[in-house]
């Protein structure tokens, strides 16, 4: 529990009650359960939270989840302190406006007389540069109160200063305990067992060193720890006060069993803030973990495991297959989960921990994103964005067993917070159970509603009939009514608060406007005795309430920039206010802390006289102001009513409070328990049920895309079903008789019924295999008697498997696969009176390890020209092919491994493919000239380089390099007119191009074409090399030159220096001489290429 206030001077305080423990900063992802749901166990980590940030803002007691898109839902609910700060909705505090001077009190409060409160004030010498402070008070009867207080730069966002501060006396004089923690000793996070307040935890700044200290008398000594690990959050149990579980910054789960003493190592790779303990009773042992562990990108997968031993062979899998990241909530009976089936995320749920189902929502509700709210009550409260929605949610009610929803509540206000978290206008008010308030849009204006019977009836709240100087106030609805902030607006300092507080049930304090809307302008605090039927306007500027005295008073603190030295009181809910002094000098109010004891009345301001100042600890005390302890005469009754309606949720119910301005001091749960009385049914206490829609008369009639049908879930693991009536009751209505059986469904046989609603997909989602790995097939029938509907699945190579009911696949089907290809896979659900089939195609293939692009090197502009691929393996399955040409942004896309293309300029163009098979893609690119014409030879190689051939492109590169620098030094032709290329493959061979000059002269290259013949015509007496070859490809050059087989011959013999290069590609060592003397004479060639070769072959020795 959380109470900060942000201070004028830039300080931040943040003071906690005992139910949790004092430390409640962590990071924007981090969840905060609220203590009556999950496991009521705080989840504390170490960077900043949502509710409390840095710069000195909290907020109440929130309801926190993450849903499918990742981001973070807070719900206010309802306070627990004895003394809570007044704030609105998932932000603490302070919302300051029309700041006036101390002097500028309302005019009704400018004559009171002045009381002088007992107080005492301390400063914390020595701290005047730290800008953050937490606080824990144990409480329980305990006088202790600790105080870290730090600075924390928020440039390096580090904490470079700290000091340890612990009272004994309510908070009249504190120690500082620097030298027993260690005087060098920088810490950074304070931390309480939830479970025995006297353990105290305290956390070493990571940066300097990594360790914890461990106190076991409320801070009065301390052991010191050295971690092998940076903490960032800490999970209490809710019931082991020494079980803790700690989340490192590297994404590994350590457990300790011994408060911090030792720690064991988990599990690796968990989700952020994705890890519950195990509930007894709902569980198989107390000592299990749930856990998200990511298993590769965009998938992760759901386990538990023992605490101290989360081996392969403990783990245990509730969901077979795949979630999406960040999905998976563990909440009292429910856990949450998001599975991608097609594409799309389809939320399942499972209750008690049984197996998952889908989510069943309305059939055309299509959710952009969904957030867990609640799950009070054995029941969930969801709210869902809709596909045409973007600043509102819809909330939707279910069943007790989390999977028939039905509308709650329409366009209800979303905003994001100010760590990007999600936040629903939705507020549960404490002490009375069904009451909500709620922010809607309608027709473009946020109005405030309210209801009793949680959900079913929302209107709109009633305006005060006076102003706070007793104007009467014309208001009439539905144009003018009284609208509340109940969220965090883009300004965090011009919108409003709200509490409430279950030992003073029926007290609502809030500000808000009267109007037709909401508005942030002009605010003031409004408050309600009646639970929200009436309201009062009690200031008209903002103010910071706190309840005192167990509810039984309240304090008041006005928000101003400027420092104060008063307080108000009021002992008649807010009717009437005193004047009371705290200090004798003005004080800048930083926070608030209240007593979270038994009896005593003591309340802790923190501040500055200055900007520059140490803490000022003032401690007040209020029991001067008290006369006695209450009695049964001190309090009279009221009873709870919606409009005059006195039977609410199926109930009368009549609550005690003390009476006006009596002061007395209230013990801890004296005289707050209610009284009631069942109400018989009527048709107010029934909603309508999944399918049914509401109609202007009350009826609940079946909606035109539901087709009601005799068969229920319950009949795939049961005998009998509940049909229903169209209307349900909700589940914390307790009417009896009147028209409840009327209403109520009624328990049938399972009728005997053909199947209906057949699924079928794989664990991961998707629709791709690999050869020689298990792939496991999810097969769930939404309607059928499950204990007759046999099903068979069939893999589509040849085997099937069948099973005698539904309930044997509850942890799929494995299957593996030997070969690639594309296989139908179908599962069959029959039994005596029909059957239902389902399909899917399985892409089964292995991995992709290279793609090659084989194309000519020279083209002819305008002429098609065949482009191919080749593939390691050569049978990987289905591939899809992507073919970029030049810088153009959007691909070709083929099934097929080959494609033509003309290219229409001259030039240099680069081809580009990809080869995606299953989950892998490989990429290979290569340049192709464009001429108008060129003259084209085909080399084949001896087959001993083929045994020296890697097969890579750099090796075929340097090849191509030494054919045509020997060519251009023997022909004399231009190195812009040779290119040479060795294609990939075996046998080795290359091709050899030779293109037009840059600059026609009219037969120039023809000459010189002629002059190579002749240099190279007595090569055919070579015996080095075989001399075939072919034309890969007609040869474009259009002329009559009959020269083209000496030229192959010259060719032949200057790729013996192939082997050469492989030498050099392979050692990187040696270099080919680099001068030569050539005749014109075709022995001087080979002489050439001999050389070269023994030059290498000295360098092998070598």
């Amino acid at each position: 529990k959380v109470s900060a206030l942000r201070g004028n001077n830039g300080f931040s305080i943040i003071a906690m009650a005992p139910a949790y423990c004092s430390v409640p900063i962590y990071n924007s992802n981090q969840r905060r359960l609220r203590e009556r749901t999950i496991a009521r166990s705080p989840q504390f980590p170490a960077p900043l939270p949502t509710n409390v940030r840095e710069n000195g803002t909290g907020d109440a007691k929130n309801n926190s989840f993450y849903g499918g898109n990742g981001a973070q839902v807070d719900v206010t609910v309802n306070e627990d302190e004895d003394v809570a700060s007044w704030r609105r909705a998932r932000r603490s505090a302070e919302t300051w406006s029309r700041f006036r001077p101390e002097g500028g009190d309302e005019a009704s409060f400018s004559d009171q007389e002045e009381f002088q409160l007992i107080s005492s004030t301390f400063a914390l010498s020595g701290d005047t540069a730290h800008n953050q402070a937490m606080v824990h008070w144990s409480g329980q009867n305990s006088s202790v109160i600790l105080m870290l207080t730090k600075y924390y730069d928020f440039n390096t966002g580090r904490v470079t200063e700290s000091s340890l501060w612990r009272s004994t006396d309510y908070g009249t004089t504190y120690e500082k305990l620097n030298e027993k923690v260690g005087p060098k000793t920088i810490l950074s996070y304070l931390y309480v067992s939830p479970n025995n307040k006297r353990k105290i935890m305290l956390l070493t700044d990571p940066e300097v060193e990594s360790s914890l200290l461990i106190s076991l008398d409320e801070g009065a000594s301390y052991q010191k720890h050295s971690l092998s690990f940076d903490i960032l959050s800490l999970l209490f149990h809710p019931e082991q006060e020494d079980w803790i579980l700690a989340y490192s910054h590297d994404q590994k789960l350590y457990v300790s069993v011994e408060f911090g003493r030792r720690w064991q190592l988990v599990h690796d790779g968990v989700v952020p803030n994705r890890f519950y303990w195990s509930r007894l009773g709902l569980d198989k042992e107390q000592g299990m973990i749930h856990l998200e562990i990511s298993v590769s990108d965009g998938r992760s997968q759901y386990i538990t495991c023992k605490l101290q031993n989360c081996s392969d062979g403990n783990k245990g899998k509730p969901f077979p297959g795949f979630i999406i990241p960040n999905s998976l909530v563990v909440q009292d009976e429910y856990v949450f989960i998001q599975v991608p089936i097609g594409g799309q995320s389809v939320h399942y749920v499972s209750y008690k921990r049984n197996s998952f189902y889908p989510m069943k929502l309305p059939k055309y509700t299509l959710p952009k994103d969904l957030q867990i709210i609640s799950t009070d009550d054995n029941q969930v409260v969801a709210a869902i964005q809709d596909w045409h929605q973007n600043d509102s949610y819809n909330l939707y009610m279910s069943e007790s067993r989390g999977l028939f929803f039905t509308l709650m509540l329409e366009n209800v206000v979303s905003s994001k917070g100010p760590e990007g978290n999600i936040m629903i206008d939705l507020y549960e008010v404490a002490g009375i159970k069904g009451v909500f308030l709620s922010n809607k849009v309608v027709e473009n204006q946020v109005k405030t509603y309210i209801t009793y019977n949680k959900g079913r009836d929302w209107h709109l709240l009633q305006a005060p009939t006076t102003d706070l100087q007793g104007n009467k106030v014309y208001c009439e609805q539905p144009f003018c009514s009284l609208h509340l902030h109940l969220h965090v607006s883009e300004n965090p300092y011009t919108s409003g608060n709200i509490v409430s507080k279950d030992s003073a049930p029926g007290i609502i304090i809030a500000s808000g406007v009267v109007g037709p809307e909401l508005t942030t302008t002009n605010v003031s605090i409004f408050i309600t005795s009646d639970a929200g039927n009436t309201w009062r306007e009690v200031f008209q500027e903002e103010y910071s309430v706190f309840f005192l005295n167990q509810g039984g008073s309240l304090v008041a603190i006005r928000h101003t920039p400027l420092p104060i030295r008063h307080i108000w009181l009021s002992f008649d809910e807010g009717r009437n206010w005193d004047k009371y002094s705290f200090t004798s000098s003005p004080l800048y109010v930083d926070g608030v802390l209240g007593e979270p004891g038994e009896d005593t009345l003591i309340m802790t301001i923190f501040g500055h006289f200055s900007h520059r100042s140490e803490w000022q600890l003032v401690k007040i005390d209020f029991r001067s102001v008290f006369q006695h302890r209450c009695t049964s005469e001190d309090y009279l009754t009221w009873q709870l009513h919606s409009e005059g309606e006195v039977c609410i949720m199926g109930m009368k119910r009549i609550f005690q409070k003390l009476k006006a301005n009596v002061r007395c001091v209230k013990a801890r749960d004296q005289y707050i328990s209610q009284m009631s009385d069942s109400c018989p049914c009527t048709d107010a206490d029934f909603e309508c049920d999944y399918g049914f829609e509401r109609q202007v008369d009350g009826s609940c009639t079946p909606a035109f895309w539901f087709i009601p049908s005799a068969t229920s879930r319950d009949c795939i693991t049961g005998e009998s079903f509940l049909n229903t009536t169209g209307y349900r009751k909700a589940l914390s209505n307790n009417c009896t008789d009147g028209v409840l059986l009327k209403y109520s469904p009624r328990r049938q046989k399972c009728p005997s019924q053909a199947p209906r609603g057949l699924q079928l997909f794989t664990s991961e989602g998707t629709l791709v295999a690999t050869v020689g790995r298990n792939v496991t097939f999810l097969v769930f029938l939404e309607e059928g008697l499950g204990s007759t509907t046999s099903i068979t699945v069939d893999f589509g190579d040849g085997t099937a498997i069948s099973y005698v009911n539904i309930s044997s696949i509850d942890d799929g089907v494995k299957h593996m696969y030997s070969k690639v290809g594309i296989y139908q896979v179908s599962a069959t659900a029959s039994n005596s009176l029909g059957f239902d089939r389902v399909i899917l195609y399985l892409h089964v293939s292995c991995q992709l390890e290279q793609v090659l692009l084989s194309a000519p090197s020279v083209v002819v502009k305008n002429k098609a020209v065949n482009l191919t691929t080749v593939l390691r393996p050569s049978n990987v399955g289905t591939v899809i092919y992507y073919w970029w040409f030049d810088n153009k942004t959007e691909p070709v896309v083929t099934l097929d491994g080959a494609m033509s293309f003309t290219f229409p300029k001259e030039g240099s163009h680069r081809v580009t493919v990809q080869a995606s098979a299953g989950n892998t893609v490989h990429q290979d690119q290569m340049t192709v000239a464009v001429y108008d014409y060129f003259r084209s030879h085909v080399l084949a190689f001896s087959s001993n380089l083929d045994e020296l051939n890697p097969g890579v492109s750099e090796w075929r590169e340097d090849i191509s390099r030494v054919v045509k620098s020997s060519m251009v030094q023997v022909t004399g032709i231009g190195e812009d007119q040779l290119l040479v290329t060795v294609l990939p493959g075996l046998p080795t061979t290359a091709e050899i191009f030779i293109v037009p000059e840059k600059r026609s002269r009219d037969g120039a290259t023809d000459e010189k074409w002629v002059h190579l013949d002749q240099v190279l015509s007595p090569c055919m007496c070579t015996n080095f090399l075989f001399h075939s070859f072919s034309f890969k490809a007609p040869l474009v050059d259009s002329s009559d030159s009959g020269h083209s087989g000496t030229a192959v011959i010259m060719l032949v013999s200057v790729v013996l220096m192939g082997l050469a290069i492989f030498v050099i590609y392979k050692f990187k060592r040696y270099s080919i001489l680099d001068t030569m003397n050539f005749s014109k004479s075709a022995s001087n060639v080979k002489m050439l290429v001999l050389s070269r070769i023994g030059g290498v072959s000295e360098g092998m020795k070598n």
